[in-house]
């Protein structure tokens, strides 16, 4: 067995007794941990931001095509539960319309894997009883985590506030401290999940559930109303975001109100964890039962991913039934803009706006489901480096039909999850659901084809294993801000879904489709080669 050492250069020297000793320490170390990870986290929620005013001028560069998004907002719930209420007609002010709420969850959810990583996955692994053992505080590892978190959410509200300061200094600064407001209410929430929880995964999993809640009282909340007023929009830190009114007469009042639940979250984190033993938590796991009925490789991974499936799957259901349900508005919102028009259709396709914007949609939920599958099969990465995995290898299980149990569920899993979007657009569009079936199983193509570079990089060289995360983070970039931004097409070809055909609306074309799936064949054959020959880490 490979000893496990320190790397001095990050080890605190002294004052092991108090709570806070070696906090600057355990920070320069998560911040070397991520240096890649969080900047591309700030380049893409806080530039996209910025950027975004450009996009939108083009879209809407008269008065009264601003005029016309307001009185579509005003008569479309639908639409206004997906982007929110219109505030007022100036560029700036659309800008915060498109992507506060969208950049707000972007930033809770890398606020929350931030947290996580450095506080409850560090207890799970045992680095951080070893960190403990060089006279790290209590506190320190906790301290260091939301410090880098906040790291992060300044620079995207700096990044807005620069970006966007030529249509308002105050509106952009706003609109960047209303991104990063939500991200340090999920930050310090996600503190308090890795209290309450025994291991990282479930502490993702809640604040995730929690942020999935707070989408869906602002879309119900902005759905009922046209100004942002509804109770069930203030429940949610979202519609607190959407209520700052960024280029609209801002409501600075609202960055008190973050402050509040930042503060009294933290207070509760810090409490807990002045409370429990390290590797312990507030609520302990179940046990099992007296004896083991999973009996082969494949149900052990049904049994740790199913979960995870059932909540995508759930996700994936009500989200194909709200855009379904947007499809009639489209055209209205769309108009006579040209430029919209030309967007969606590099995202959907020519085959007319309302066909367009349902292959769009489906674009979008196959570029998601994307980020499940490669999540799914680098949940093989993470068994392997907790050391889950060697007792399972250990027995009469080889490593091929080991891995090859998590891929089932993984592969199988993605089908299923674009099926399920497929019939929520059917049933939220009350259309036929076969033609929308269809298109949506063409997605697997490339949804394949992400998940096996994932298998190729995991199985050839594990500690690249985030390349599959990267890349499936690329194509979900280019898909959804490369048309807004008028990329070129050079650029859009990197993501696999460019090369699909755009359905429904436009003919099958088998070729691209046949070639990407003889590509995920060839890298899952691959990979599964390069974990059997390679040494398994520990």
């Amino acid at each position: 067995m490979t000893a496990v050492t320190a790397d001095t250069r990050f080890a605190p020297r002294t004052g092991g007794t108090r709570p806070l000793a070696g906090t600057g320490a355990l920070l320069r170390l998560a911040l070397r941990r991520d240096r890649v990870m969080l900047p591309l986290w700030v380049l893409v929620v806080g530039g996209t931001t910025a950027s975004a005013a450009n996009s939108l001028g083009a879209f809407y560069d008269t008065p009264e095509e601003r005029a016309n998004v307001i009185s579509s907002m005003a008569t479309n719930s639908s639409l206004r539960s997906l982007y929110g209420p219109v505030f007022d007609d100036s560029l700036g002010a659309l800008v915060s319309w498109r992507y506060v709420a969208f950049m707000g969850a972007f930033a809770a959810v890398m606020s929350l894997l931030l947290v996580v990583r450095h506080t409850r996955e560090e207890e799970e692994t045992g680095r951080q009883e070893m960190l403990a053992s060089l006279q790290v505080g209590r506190r320190a590892s906790l301290t260091a985590a939301l410090l880098t978190a906040l790291i992060a959410n300044a620079g995207i509200a700096l990044l807005v506030t620069l970006g966007l300061a030529g249509e308002g200094a105050a509106g952009a600064l706003a609109l960047g401290l209303a991104i990063a407001g939500v991200g340090m209410v999920f930050a310090t929430l996600a503190a308090v999940c890795a209290q309450l929880t025994e291991t990282a995964r479930l502490a993702r999993g809640l604040t995730a559930a929690v942020l999935g809640l707070a989408w869906a009282l602002k879309a119900a909340g902005d759905a009922a109303r046209t100004d942002g007023s509804h109770p069930l929009t203030w429940l949610s830190p979202i519609g607190w975001a959407e209520n700052m009114r960024a280029f609209a007469g801002e409501r600075w009042w609202v960055v008190l109100l973050f402050a509040a639940v930042v503060a009294v979250q933290a207070v509760v984190a810090y409490t807990l964890a002045g409370r429990r033993d390290v590797g312990m938590s507030f609520i302990p796991a179940r046990p099992g039962p007296a004896e083991g009925r999973l009996s082969t490789a494949t149900s052990l991974a049904w049994r740790l991913q199913r979960g995870a499936l059932l909540g995508w799957g759930a996700g994936f259901l009500l989200a194909g039934i709200m855009f379904g349900s947007m499809t009639e508005g489209a055209a209205d919102l769309v108009g006579d803009n040209e430029n919209t028009k030309e967007m969606l259709e590099r995202m959907g396709g020519q085959a007319g706006v309302t066909d367009a914007f349902l292959a769009a949609m489906l674009g979008m939920l196959a570029m998601v489901g994307a980020l499940y599958i490669v999540q799914s099969v680098l949940r093989l990465n993470g068994e392997e480096t907790a050391q889950r995995a060697e007792p399972v290898l250990a027995a009469a299980v080889g490593r091929v039909r080991w891995a090859a149990g998590h891929l089932y569920v993984a592969f199988g899993g993605a089908a299923l999850l674009l099926l399920l979007g497929g019939l929520g657009l059917a049933v939220g569009y009350r259309k036929e659901a076969g033609p929308l079936l269809g298109a949506s199983l063409v997605q697997i193509a490339a949804v394949w084809l992400l998940g096996s570079f994932a298998v190729l990089v995991y199985g050839l060289l594990p500690r690249l294993a985030p390349l599959g995360w990267a890349y499936a983070a690329l194509s979900l970039g280019l898909g959804w801000i490369g048309p807004a931004l008028n990329l070129p097409d050079a650029a859009l070809n990197l993501s696999p879904f460019q090369h699909l055909p755009k359905m429904p609306g436009n003919a099958m074309e088998w070729t691209p489709v046949l070639v990407q799936l003889a590509l995920a064949a060839v890298f899952t054959v691959a990979g599964l080669v390069g974990l059997r020959r390679r040494d398994m880490q520990s």
